[in-house]
């Protein structure tokens, strides 16, 4: 297993956008070229929502988050923001959708980042994040299942993990304190399935963090940079790597606990979605013990 998961990794993952992943539409319709993390920031702090085919779920979510960014910007005139909203290669409606809240709130705060190809999850959010202009990088779902108020709990997470190491820092949402009153609701063969894979999570990649999955996490700028640009899996086992990563350079992490809310019309497919999670699991902890992957970071060309 060790041999086949050496021989078949690609040594660093593609980091390579298509041209017209290069710009994006303004509230004018008129293209403007994305901006780097590489660049010194702009903002704040800069909201990535990866979204695939969430034209029904999206807005409930971009009204409850842009409410509370006004409402916090009014409080405070220093506090500046953006909403990246990645399409990540939907067949529906989603990036109509949210050009609507664009056009709406203008382009300085929220932008429209539409993928040629459907990269997954972690891809999408890893194109979201080389676009940010935030000293602070928060990824949030599509379907709003956290309230997006939580967010003063994981940025006072953060705040509690200073001094930073090479102002790279991690906070985590969690949803760990609510698993007795989930595992009532689910059926005993995805109670078993989700043991099964927290049990791989922790064995394998990450022992301190008991939920690695929830969508709600905080970044500083610098630690966002080293680990999404070292980042090999786009799918759904991304937020483990992105961890097993951070513990790899031993950046700081804590885990929040944040109120979470099951929306209905997830992607995820119980079985074989964990199937795969499983095996990426397995190879990232190969991977790197083998030396197939290295902790690199590259630019996005």
């Amino acid at each position: 297993i060790c041999m086949i998961a050496h021989v078949t990794a690609r040594k660093m993952p593609t980091l390579h956008r298509y041209e017209e992943e290069k710009f994006f539409i303004n509230a004018e319709g008129r293209k403007e070229s994305v901006p780097s993390i590489h660049d010194p920031p702009t903002k704040e702090l800069s909201v990535v929502v990866p979204s695939y085919n969430e034209e029904d779920r999206l807005p409930l979510m971009m009204d409850e988050a842009l409410d509370y960014l006004e409402k916090r910007q009014k409080r405070d005139s220093s506090f500046t923001y953006e909403v990246i909203v990645v399409d990540d290669g939907s067949k529906d409606q989603t990036a109509k959708v949210a050009m609507k809240y664009c056009k709406k709130y203008g382009s300085d705060k929220v932008r429209v980042l539409s993928l040629v190809k459907n990269r997954g999850k972690g891809g999408a959010v890893r194109m979201g994040v080389f676009c940010s202009r935030g000293k602070k990088i928060l990824m949030a779902d599509a379907d709003g299942a956290t309230k997006f108020a939580d967010i003063e709990k994981i940025e006072e997470g953060l705040k509690n993990l200073q001094p930073w190491p090479n102002q790279m820092a991690i906070s985590c949402g969690s949803r760990a304190h609510l698993e007795k009153d989930s595992i009532a609701k689910r059926s005993y063969f995805r109670t078993l399935l989700m043991y099964g894979f927290h049990f791989l999570v922790w064995f394998l990649c990450v022992k301190d963090i008991r939920d690695t999955q929830c969508g709600f996490k905080l970044l500083t700028r610098e630690a966002a940079l080293w680990t999404f640009s070292t980042l090999h899996i786009e799918r759904w086992a991304f937020d483990v790597e992105l961890l097993y990563i951070a513990q790899c350079l031993r950046i700081p992490i804590a885990e929040v606990a944040v109120n979470w809310t099951e929306i209905e019309g997830s992607k995820l497919v119980p079985f074989w979605s964990w199937l795969q999670m499983g095996r990426d699991l397995l190879f990232i902890r190969l991977r790197y013990m083998t030396g197939a992957w290295q902790l690199e970071t590259r630019k996005c060309d």
